[in-house]
């Protein structure tokens, strides 16, 4: 009888403890009436799609590379896409990458369409060749956790100083692309956002250890060095600056490795400061670890906290 009233007691005690550690976090997330949700679900959702605009830029690079329809090989053509290069109109040719499948890592299943415009004579590899793109009804499903966005608007991607992704490290040192223009994005429980994007990208190092860094070139009255800015899932405008420029490599599978972002919602008096390169526990990656996690520093009014969310 007594051991059995022991085993009771010890289940009651685990059962306190375990109810007192959920309310304190829960404390800590939650301080007052400070509900940092909307910051999180802001970092996840720009991760998520900066990383998808990545990938699909990527492709859009490698279709130029073969100047629209005088495509020389299929060999660096995207996984699982055809591609379509119709007839000249006016001075500009339209070119669609039609999307039916896996991406080449197979972490990604994408539909849709993104469809090209560039004139007449331009050449990807020239310094300062621009393009049309926009995503219609591109939709993008990551296959480890099934949740879907799907995209649409239009951008101008310029190629800054000249040459290709690929040439870096051997003929190139550095390859520089900007990207700029207006998007919206779907979710797919029903909600929605829409932002401007002012995106840099800069490729350096050698071949299979290739390093991205991406900064912001926008301005919004008072905000500068803007990526995206807009209005979020919960209809807040959002203001989003890098301060320190995001680092991806590629033997991480581009996943940002360093780099510091901050998200403002003025309207809510509320921030959220990202900062990347953390590991499963926590702490700061080192040497060529690659990360798993980043934090979140959130604060509105007098009252903060700190979270540490998945890549």
């Amino acid at each position: 009888m007594r051991t059995k009233n022991l085993i009771s007691l010890a289940v009651m005690l685990v059962s306190a403890v375990a109810l007192s550690f959920t309310s304190c976090k829960k404390d800590d997330l939650n301080k007052g009436d400070a509900d940092p949700s909307s910051l999180v679900q802001l970092s996840a959702d720009e991760n998520n799609v900066e990383s998808i605009m990545n990938d699909a830029e990527g492709d859009i690079t490698s279709v130029m590379s073969y100047s629209g329809s005088n495509f020389k090989s299929t060999a660096w053509l995207p996984c699982n896409t055809n591609v379509d290069s119709l007839a000249i109109a006016n001075d500009t040719i339209t070119i669609f990458i039609t999307y039916n499948g896996l991406s080449c890592n197979g972490t990604r299943n994408r539909t849709g369409k993104i469809e090209i415009k560039k004139k007449v004579g331009t050449h990807w590899e020239q310094a300062g060749a621009t393009i049309i793109y926009k995503y219609i009804d591109f939709t993008v499903t990551r296959v480890a956790t099934n949740k879907s966005v799907t995209l649409n608007g239009t951008k101008t991607f310029e190629n800054v100083n000249g040459g290709h992704r690929w040439q870096v490290g051997t003929t190139i040192s550095s390859y520089v692309e900007k990207a700029s223009g207006v998007m919206q994005a779907s979710f797919d429980n029903g909600t929605s956002r829409s932002w401007n994007v002012a995106r840099q990208l800069t490729y350096t190092g050698t071949p299979g250890q290739i390093v991205l860094s991406i900064d912001g070139f926008g301005s919004a009255g008072e905000f500068q060095n803007l990526v995206v800015w807009g209005t979020n899932r919960q209809g807040e405008e959002f203001y989003t600056q890098i301060v320190q420029s995001v680092v991806c490599r590629q033997a991480c599978d581009w996943d940002p490795v360093s780099g510091i972002k901050i998200h403002q919602i003025p309207a809510d008096s509320k921030s959220a400061t990202i900062t990347f390169g953390f590991d499963s526990n926590n702490q700061p990656v080192t040497g060529n670890d690659c990360p798993t996690r980043y934090r979140i520093d959130w604060q509105k009014n007098n009252q903060s906290g700190t979270s540490y969310l998945p890549l």
